[in-house]
């Protein structure tokens, strides 16, 4: 009667699982009708827009300008004078920009009005003549999708889910018109390009206030194969009177929750403001009233716009403190850096420098641009462990060019360099696994006094000088390094779209047929057979379903994660089974001798 309930629940938990994740199947995939907009956003969708500007929903942060990490001026030394003064006006224009003579513009693809288009061998950027945003970023080499032609657009002026990187000069409480992400800018031209033959390329845009007699060249250079971008400016001051500004850079975006699924294991990756201090990376939480607080002087650190596999980062300049503060509005977020107050003296000039960062999270260029930017390449708490392990996956991969057997290579390696733990834990199973027969006998006598079968058993184990928990141990400490190993094939983006080998020709997506999973299934069972049979029936029962309720489950997951499982389980079976075959081979020689 006992077995036949224990068979019956063990029936229901198992159809219940599958009910589950057919509904967490439906709710994630269904196609759902998108919300209807707000009456707000009706309004504002009416309103005009300025070409290249922000829509709407992005007024009240975007016009924010943020405060300077130091309000008190610091005085800059004054070159040698330039020239003549321009005449006074009683408000500032805009003149046109001064010609770049290293690199010049060729044709491109047509600008979007009142933008600037700019193209790499990697970037295809947009750049508003309204402040000099970067508005618009499409990554060349990431197709959304693989096999279509769209890319992956970072950056955009969409009506929703827009996201713009703001740059400028701010008036550090001095007053007067200065060029911030809102001034006027103008441009030489409206399409620049990288050409065959040349490795960078500077656009340059130009701002003045005939008022003060400053003029202002901004300038965002581009190298060929980078997503870094470095940002320059150039201020002359041509009139009589000390100019003041400080430069600043800010994240804005529109980003709504990302609802986590079991069926998308990217979901639980982080997506939001982040940025690090010189010591340590914080991911910032938009509810909590702490994180909206955020207003800190910071001396050697970044910013960043999270998402999966791709960041947005500003780098400010070494050895100045920049005052770091978030601002939230709903779903919106404005991550701001704005660095110390500059004085630049009469018939005088200086320079103000930051570096971007606009594409995908590979490491090799994150650690060039930025202190530690390699950490928006978030493994969580298990970085520390994660970083070798992305490094053998990158060795691997340099030798054998596929992300698929170089996943195979770690694993490999990783079953050697745990191989005594793994040998001192399959021994114990096994041993267990010869007693199997005297366990049961056990059982049978002792069916109706589990308090004696308890003891019987211990002193089984006794006898033989077997540890039943020993086992657990080596698998335990086992366990954070192959956590570890889940992240970096989680996060790494140099393994997004990979292909590996037949029908699997992206690693980060799902197994279009189900195989790997289906192996992965059988690998699991023989494993369960190999391992000793659990004295509890509904355990025993529970051990021999679970490797359907795996598979199942990892069906949905990238085939990269899934590979690596199957890896890892075969090379198991492999271990486990020559370890079995050495243990009964040894007790079959002592009961002969007996």
């Amino acid at each position: 009667m006992t077995t036949t309930n224990a068979r019956m629940f063990l029936w229901l938990g198992l159809v219940m699982a599958l009910y589950i994740n057919y509904e967490t199947y439906e709710r994630d995939f269904a196609p759902k009708a998108p919300p209807p907009p707000t009456a707000t956003e009706l309004a504002q969708a009416a309103a005009p827009t300025a070409p290249g500007a922000l829509p709407g929903s992005a007024t009240t942060l975007a016009a924010s300008v943020p405060q300077t990490a130091a309000p008190a001026p610091i005085a800059a030394a004054a070159p040698a004078p330039l020239g003549g003064s321009l005449p006074v006006a009683a408000a500032p224009t805009v003149v046109a920009a001064p010609a770049v003579a290293a690199v010049a513009a060729t044709p491109a693809a047509s600008a979007t009005p009142g933008t600037v288009r700019v193209t790499t061998d990697v970037l295809d950027l947009e750049i508003s003549l309204q402040g000099g945003a970067l508005v618009r970023a499409d990554l060349l080499r990431y197709p959304r999708v693989k096999g279509e032609q769209a890319p992956v657009q970072l950056l955009n002026v969409a009506a929703r889910q827009f996201y713009a990187l703001q740059t400028g000069l701010s008036d550090a409480g001095a007053g007067g018109a200065r060029p911030t992400h809102l001034a006027a800018f103008s441009a030489p031209a409206t399409t620049y390009s990288l050409t065959d033959g040349t490795d960078e390329l500077r656009v340059p845009l130009a701002w003045s206030d005939p008022a003060t007699g400053v003029t202002v060249t901004k300038t965002f250079v581009l190298r060929r194969g980078q997503y870094r971008i470095d940002l320059q400016y150039d201020v002359e001051n041509r009139g009589t009177a000390p100019w003041v500004a400080a430069s600043y850079a800010q994240i804005l975006r529109d980003d709504p929750a990302v609802e986590r699924s079991m069926f998308s294991v990217e979901s639980y990756a982080f997506q939001g403001p982040a940025y690090y201090d010189g010591i340590k990376y914080q991911k910032l939480d938009r509810t909590d009233a702490e994180d909206r607080a955020l207003a800190r002087d910071i001396a050697g650190g970044w910013i960043a716009g999270m998402q999966h596999h791709f960041t947005t980062a500003v780098v400010p300049e070494a050895g100045k403190s920049y005052r770091y503060s978030l601002q939230t509005q709903g779903d919106q977020y404005l991550l701001s850096t704005a660095g110390p107050a500059t004085t630049v003296a009469p018939q005088g000039g200086a320079t103000f420098k930051e570096t971007l960062f606009v594409g995908p999270k590979l490491q090799a260029q994150l650690e060039t641009t930025g202190p530690r930017l390699d950490l928006v390449a978030d493994y969580g708490i298990l970085t520390l462990l994660a970083k070798p392990l992305f490094w053998m996956l990158e060795q691997a991969h340099s030798i054998v060019g596929n992300w698929g057997w170089a996943i195979v290579i770690v694993t490999f390696l990783l079953k050697l360099v745990f191989y005594p733990l793994s040998e001192s834990s399959g021994k114990s199973m096994a041993k267990m696994r010869v007693l199997g027969p005297r366990i049961k006998n056990l059982q049978e006598t002792f069916k109706d006094d589990r308090e004696k079968l308890g003891r019987a058993m211990m002193d089984l184990y006794k006898r033989e000088k077997i540890n039943p928990v020993a086992g657990c141990l080596p698998i335990l400490i086992q366990m954070p390094v192959f956590f570890a190993f889940y992240w970096v094939l989680l996060e790494s983006v140099e393994m997004r779209q990979a292909p590996f080998m037949f029908w699997i020709q992206d690693l980060s997506a799902k197994d279009p047929f189900y195989v790997l999973p289906l192996i992965m299934a059988g690998a699991m069972f023989v494993q369960t057979k190999l391992n000793p049979t659990p004295p509890d029936p509904i355990q025993a029962k529970v051990f021999m379903i679970l490797p359907l309720v795996m598979s199942v489950t990892f069906a949905f997951f990238p085939a990269g994660l899934v590979l690596y499982w199957v890896a890892n389980t075969l090379l198991s079976v492999a271990q486990q089974w020559n370890i079995n075959r050495r243990i009964e081979a040894e007790a079959k020689k002592e009961r002969v001798g007996a």
